[in-house]
């Protein structure tokens, strides 16, 4: 017998302070199965995950789709904090588009800002390794602030 999936706090650490930055990754189930990056499902994906940044949720700095899950770099409040923000939405995605998450989710706190830059690069290259594009920049399914700024 296999030992059971523990459940995870996700609750940042008081001494992280606020706005801590945090690598994420919220995977679809069945893996395998592409229910992120159809054309309409990925723009109101990403119109959704916006619009909770302006409502003050979370502040994102990059997010990118893949057919079965996503990658973001993300920053929470306290209050709700990360896991009841990222369960919220997860929950509102399922009940509008259907989307089937796997439970829980992945998260790492960024320590230095060195860091931050290796896996903002790990997160554009996703689709290039996957062989799904040649070159980063021909992937359709991502948003960062400065992109909408350009």
């Amino acid at each position: 017998m296999l030992p059971g999936r523990k459940a995870l706090p996700h609750e940042i650490p008081a001494w992280a302070g606020n706005g801590a930055l945090f690598f994420i990754t919220l995977c679809a189930t069945p893996r395998g199965d592409n229910q992120l990056c159809h054309p309409d499902t990925a723009v109101w994906l990403l119109d959704s995950l916006a619009f909770r940044e302006r409502r003050g949720d979370w502040r994102i700095s990059l997010v990118l789709l893949m057919p079965d899950h996503l990658h973001a770099l993300m920053a929470f409040p306290p209050t709700p904090g990360m896991k009841a923000s990222l369960t919220s939405w997860k929950h509102y995605t399922s009940r509008i588009r259907n989307i089937r998450w796997q439970r829980d989710f992945f998260e790492h706190r960024f320590r230095n800002d060195e860091n931050v830059i290796e896996k903002s690069h790990y997160i554009r290259m996703n689709p290039v390794r996957a062989g799904l594009i040649d070159k980063p920049e021909s992937w359709p399914y991502v948003w960062s602030p400065s992109a909408v700024a350009r």
